[in-house]
């Protein structure tokens, strides 16, 4: 997908936050965009926000956990589209900020369903797909937390590390085809994600709202994806604490996590 121009990329999460930007920065590019998302105003409003570019775009309300109703999709996808030539994994939740001793398992298996079978349902289901296109792409969005351990975020940097080497091992499989891969790892980006998690009550310290850690808007983070992937990139740091996370944890893995853990150990609740 190094040029968007006429090709159709499907983006999970596609009704708000960075998933939202991201179905607008690839209209704009030209591309033709199946938008996927659970909550059918949120992908309302993103077609709203579509402008000219609505024919362009199709909506389809589906939950990524669902292994059925994904498995359903690429059907009513080409049905519309006629093909598919990438998909973007996006969807994500995160946890509440408790230790892993207090998560109960429901909420353990919803982050655990959302980020990674939803990341392998889609995958699974449109790789076929996507093999018989001459050029296609797949788009994992993992996370800095899948590579740094953010405390009272253990399961879902569990999750993200497990797209990571998800994302990682696709590489390898499909080299010498036509598909690329991409891992994405963004760091802080402004969304509605704690909302859209169920998780109530969040806020940072006041200390630490003050730290110099730039938060991305969700449209500069989606550009930078969207940079990332017509570069054809293997891995996308998004984020100027992404990035410097990445190159601290290769130096001192231990040290990082200390950072982290003296930045972030705050937001634990007792």
């Amino acid at each position: 997908m190094e040029r968007f121009e006429g090709l159709l990329a499907v983006v999970t999460g596609g009704g708000s936050g960075m998933g939202r930007e991201l179905v607008l920065g690839l209209l704009g590019k030209g591309a033709r965009v199946a938008a996927i998302d659970i909550n059918a105003d949120n992908l309302a409003e993103t077609a709203s926000l579509s402008g000219d570019k609505a024919a362009s775009l199709a909506t389809f309300v589906v939950d990524v956990t669902d292994r059925k109703a994904v498995e359903e999709l690429p059907e009513k996808v080409i049905g519309r589209f006629h093909d598919v030539d990438g998909v973007i994994n996006n969807a994500g939740i995160i946890q509440p900020f408790v230790k892993v001793n207090d998560l109960g398992y429901p909420t353990i298996e919803r982050v655990l369903n959302v980020n990674l079978y939803g990341t392998i349902y889609m995958t699974k289901t449109f790789q076929p797909h996507l093999l018989g296109r001459s050029e296609a792409h797949i788009v994992n969005i993992s996370s800095m937390g899948g590579f740094v351990p953010v405390p009272g975020q253990a399961l879902y940097g569990a999750s993200k590390a497990a797209v990571k080497l998800l994302t990682e091992g696709l590489a390898s499989e499909l080299a010498g085809t036509g598909v690329r891969v991409t891992v994405v790892f963004p760091g802080a980006v402004s969304t509605n994600i704690t909302v859209n998690s169920g998780v109530k009550g969040f806020e940072l310290p006041a200390d630490q709202q003050q730290q110099r850690i730039k938060i991305l808007s969700a449209a500069a983070a989606a550009q930078i994806i969207i940079d990332g992937i017509e570069r054809d990139r293997p891995r996308v740091l998004v984020g100027s604490d992404a990035k410097f996370m990445d190159f601290f944890s290769r130096l001192n893995t231990v040290g990082a996590g200390r950072m982290i853990q003296k930045r972030m150990g705050a937001l634990l609740k007792s």
